[in-house]
């Protein structure tokens, strides 16, 4: 488990950064925290990593979800709104997967175990207020429990 100081947006868009070309197809990247910790900021920085830098990065908080073009293509799902888990079925969770990865807001609306909606391949981020800044705890499943150490910021 990693501990990552984020001390502004900009430390914390650098973050998705350093993630992005660690992905492959199949992986989640799930962000845990309260509104406001950072957590479209850091989807942000990492699908302009895999996109390009001026990707418009909308949150998908209405629409639950977006799809860019990229290599792995990315979804960006936004769970909040999500009042029963089997609606990630619905949104196409399971599907994203198939061919790409995923960046998933609020992952706790998938349930007690949302691993029935993920593979085993995931990167869990837990953000949280520290000081006048953010920390981002960092855990991973699968293939993420060796790549941890490259995660930083």
């Amino acid at each position: 488990m990693n501990r990552i100081v984020l001390p502004d947006a900009e430390a914390t868009t650098r973050l998705g950064r350093v993630i992005a070309p660690l992905l492959e197809a199949g992986d989640s990247v799930l962000l845990y925290g309260p509104l406001g910790m950072g957590k479209s900021t850091l989807a942000r920085g990492l699908i302009r990593a895999l996109t390009t830098p001026d990707e418009d990065v909308p949150s998908p908080t209405f629409t639950l979800v977006q799809f860019y073009e990229s290599e792995p293509p990315v979804a960006h799902f936004d769970l909040y709104r999500l009042t029963q888990p089997e609606e990630a079925w619905e949104i196409g969770l399971d599907e994203a997967l198939d061919d790409g990865c995923a960046i998933v807001e609020w992952p706790e609306r998938l349930g007690e175990d949302p691993t029935r909606f993920l593979r085993a391949d995931r990167l869990v981020i837990v953000i949280a207020e520290d000081n006048a800044g953010r920390v981002a705890t960092i855990s991973g499943a699968g293939r993420w429990e060796r790549l941890i150490d490259h995660v930083h910021s």
